[in-house]
């Protein structure tokens, strides 16, 4: 097989991987606290192809790097709605440790934790947070108050670097094995509010378009040298 070959080949994988990353971008437009990724491609030596990869390849995926930028803080006028102004995560208690997020989208539990809408509950300074059957707000420092009574401080942590985080899912986070423990930190929070997903959805579309063309002209390429290349010389040997 011709070496342009692989080279298109291995292309159109990146440019298929690229378009799930996408995917995942445009799926979590609405999902609070999401954080868009940027990825790379890198090129691969043949002569360490057997080592790497069980079909030879040219060009591979290069590291993915989360974007941090925040979104937009949008107000919902919900009671339990929280978004962080500037740096910082809420911390998430579950079964595999803690975990970390943006999304401030909580809700009570049906004995009063606070949780995540999936149920786990949110970290205050003292543990999770138990509210009353009764309203409540949350304060610029992250306070949680039901009339002048506090029921808790919402907990708010900093990384010293955020490559110290890889995605778990969607908008939640884990450490990396090894990292620097979080410190907890003052941090304004809006209550009443969340932080929107920080996708540019134009910006999507059109890398949506740009892979697309990429991903027919590779195609083109391919189909030219494995199709008429290999039929004209066949046609040519034919003739001797």
């Amino acid at each position: 097989m011709p070496g342009g070959t692989y080279s298109a080949l291995s292309g159109m994988r990146t440019r298929l991987e690229e378009l799930d990353r996408l995917a995942a971008d445009l799926a979590n437009v609405n999902t609070a606290g999401y954080k868009t990724e940027r990825a790379s491609t890198v090129a691969i030596d043949r002569d360490s192809f057997n080592s790497q990869f069980e079909a030879a390849v040219d060009v591979a995926r290069g590291n993915t790097k989360i974007d941090w930028r925040p979104g937009l803080i949008a107000n919902t006028g919900r009671d339990l709605d929280a978004a962080i102004d500037g740096k910082g995560f809420f911390v998430v208690d579950t079964p595999a440790g803690e975990r970390y997020t943006r999304a401030g989208n909580f809700v009570k539990r049906v004995d009063g934790v606070l949780t995540t809408s999936a149920g786990e509950p949110i970290l205050g300074e003292s543990g999770p947070i138990k509210l009353p059957n009764a309203p409540v707000s949350i304060a610029d420092d992250g306070t949680i108050r039901s009339g002048a009574t506090q029921v808790g401080r919402l907990q708010i942590v900093e990384f010293e670097s955020e490559k110290d985080l890889i995605r778990e899912s969607g908008s939640r986070f884990k450490a990396l094995p090894g990292s620097s423990p979080p410190q907890t930190v003052e941090a304004k929070v809006v209550g009443g509010a969340l932080e929107q997903s920080n996708v540019s959805v134009v910006d999507r579309m059109a890398k949506l378009t740009e892979l697309s063309r990429n991903f027919e002209s590779l195609n083109k390429g391919v189909n030219t040298l494995m199709t008429e290349l290999d039929g004209r010389a066949i046609s040519e040997l034919g003739k001797r």
